[in-house]
């Protein structure tokens, strides 16, 4: 085989890896990717931090965790820093959590220059399908280390039961 078959060869296999990487990256976090939108006030002029927020990243990652029990869902939502008021939950048809916010700036410094600014914020929702109905009644959440914990019961209805059949 040429030196040139071999590089050729060898391309590919990169390509084809670099390709199946890119593929699974999309499928494994294409429901994470979530779109952030700076709020803007009509007609005033513009802060500091409004003009940060111009120029910040407009999609971040907010990761998640369901997890089923025989009476409970389960979720963890990455969503660094955040304070525990601010957030609005609800659940929409019994089974779909919805979840919104605001991410403010929080500048420490107002001097110098950024070079990277991967950080998103401002407002964003994300809708996490449910595995079964819930009882948003019962539903309790707490953030802790930038992560919000639901805790969701599911309804009478979409509890297994054991069904005892009798013999005759």
């Amino acid at each position: 085989m040429s030196t040139l078959q071999q590089l050729r060869e060898g391309l590919e296999r990169t390509w084809d890896s670099l390709a199946e990487g890119w593929s699974h990256l999309r499928e494994r976090a294409s429901q994470a990717l979530t779109r952030f939108q700076p709020g803007y006030r009509d007609g005033a002029l513009e802060t500091a931090d409004e003009q940060f927020l111009r120029h910040s990243a407009r999609w971040g990652l907010l990761a998640a965790e369901v997890q089923e029990t025989s009476d409970t869902v389960h979720i963890k939502l990455e969503v660094p820093g955040m304070s525990a008021d601010g957030f609005d939950i609800q659940i929409q048809d019994g089974n779909v959590a919805v979840i919104r916010g605001e991410k403010q700036v929080r500048q420490e410094q107002k001097a110098g220059r950024y070079h990277i600014m991967e950080c998103a914020y401002g407002q964003f929702e994300r809708a996490i399908p449910l595995p079964a109905e819930v009882d948003e009644a019962g539903a309790r959440a707490r953030y802790r280390d930038g992560v919000l914990h639901l805790s969701l019961p599911k309804s009478p209805a979409a509890v297994a039961r054991r069904i005892e059949v009798n013999g005759v």
